[in-house]
């Protein structure tokens, strides 16, 4: 393959801090960048004790819907770091997660080796740049590189996406997409005939993002648009009950074996229905009237549609797969077994081990203006003692919660500073 030169996987690089400094970035976007994007298909393999990483496929896509001056990221939330290097200047870099690390911290990764796909987005590239894939090391909260590998632009088997016929509906338009949050809604378990309950059930859904803090107030930064992913069968499957459809993105309930985990087994199958749509958040909207449904960071969210919490299930699902947040719950059942190492402070912005609360919400109590409804509430991130969460209810904890709690509020008012360029000004 012309100049893509693949690293060894096993090749370790020294982690890198949480509060460590951001390496040097480039002069800006039209240095480095078109105005297409480029579509990175992992393989991430392993089991509870490693995993390792291999390049699957490349692929140049539709437009880059991200805000120009948005191409380092300021959090470093997630499981993982992508990074494009131009030489020594880190030119774009995202964090995320993945079903495949949640699969790591259950049981039967104890046992078995397993693989799964994963997509990564970037601007596409002029010139040649390193892109990398790191780790996070649960002892220490830093990261470690597992991969990398060199993307030449002019690479004649980076595959040129021929586009695809799916139809999409805008339902909501702000402004240009550079600026905005780009929300797509994915149709999933919908027949040809089922669309415009689709488009409704969006809507719906719409209506319960916008109708709550900090949403309501920046309705304006978002477009919303509907993809029509037709399936062949209604519905999705459901193993535990023997329920098998025929659905495009093959979405099933009982995800690690916990019936109302709800998800996609092949990220890649959402990646390739989206490939001739702008985006910066996905949810996958599955025609379900079970309560169901999942959020992994700048991967994708997904809950049903018919179930009489489908709304509020929805903002829940959004809060992890968009602005990153962590679920403060710790009395429900999970198949995660030891997620958290109660040394090392986690990276969500919501909840905290006290090792490094410096940087969660401290100074929000330090400002008083909360009173005692903000402080440390012990229990969160499905551990009852040594993670405490910002208020005794919050939306990331309980469905009857009227609300985000502030300090969820502003983690997602940064989110939305940040896909809409605005994280500067």
């Amino acid at each position: 393959m012309k100049r893509l030169i693949l690293v060894s996987i096993a090749a370790v690089c020294t982690a890198i801090g949480l509060s460590g400094q951001v390496p040097q970035t480039g002069p800006g976007y039209d240095t480095y960048f078109t105005g297409e994007r480029l579509r990175v298909d992992f393989i991430l393999a392993g089991n509870s004790d490693s995993q390792s990483a291999y390049l699957a496929d490349l692929k140049k896509e539709c437009d880059w819907a991200g805000a120009r001056n948005s191409l380092i990221d300021p959090f470093r939330y997630g499981e993982y770091m992508f990074e494009a290097w131009a030489g020594d200047t880190l030119v774009y870099s995202k964090g995320f997660s993945s079903l495949f690390l949640e699969w790591r911290t259950t049981g039967q990764a104890r046992n078995v080796s397993k693989a799964y796909t994963h997509s990564v987005w970037m601007p596409f590239p002029k010139v040649p740049v390193e892109i990398t894939l790191s780790e996070r090391i649960k002892s220490t909260g830093g990261f470690r590189r597992i991969f990398s590998c060199t993307v030449d632009p002019e690479d004649a088997l980076i595959k040129q996406d021929s586009g695809n016929d799916t139809e999409s509906v805008t339902l909501l338009h702000s402004g240009d997409m550079r600026e905005k949050v780009d929300l797509l809604f994915v149709a999933e378990g919908y027949t040809e005939g089922e669309m415009d309950k689709f488009h409704s059930d969006c809507r719906r859904l719409m209506d319960s993002l916008f109708a709550m803090e900090p949403y309501r107030s920046r309705k304006n930064d978002f477009n919303v648009t509907a993809l029509n992913v037709i399936s062949e069968e209604s519905g999705t499957d459901i193993p535990g009950r023997d329920v098998w459809k025929n659905t495009a993105l093959k979405s099933h309930y009982h995800t690690f074996y916990v019936d109302r985990y709800l998800t996609l087994p092949d990220q890649t199958a959402v990646a390739d229905k989206v490939s001739s749509v702008p985006f910066d958040a996905l949810f996958v909207v599955v025609n379900d009237s079970g309560y169901g449904g999942g959020g992994i960071y700048n991967s994708y969210g997904m809950g049903t549609s018919d179930n009489t919490l489908a709304g509020t299930l929805f903002v829940h699902e959004f809060g992890h797969s968009f602005a990153g947040l962590g679920d403060e719950y710790f009395d429900s059942e999970v198949a995660y077994q030891d997620m958290y190492d109660l040394n090392v402070e986690p990276w969500e912005p919501n909840i905290t081990t006290k090792e490094d609360f410096g940087r969660k919400w401290q100074d929000m109590l330090e400002s008083g203006e909360y009173g005692d409804s903000l402080g440390l509430f012990e229990g969160g991130g499905y551990t009852a003692k040594g993670i405490y969460r910002p208020r005794y209810d919050c939306r990331m904890r309980s469905n009857s919660s009227p609300d985000f709690c502030p300090v969820c509020q502003r983690a997602i008012g940064r989110m939305i500073d940040y896909y809409c360029g605005k994280q500067d000004k």
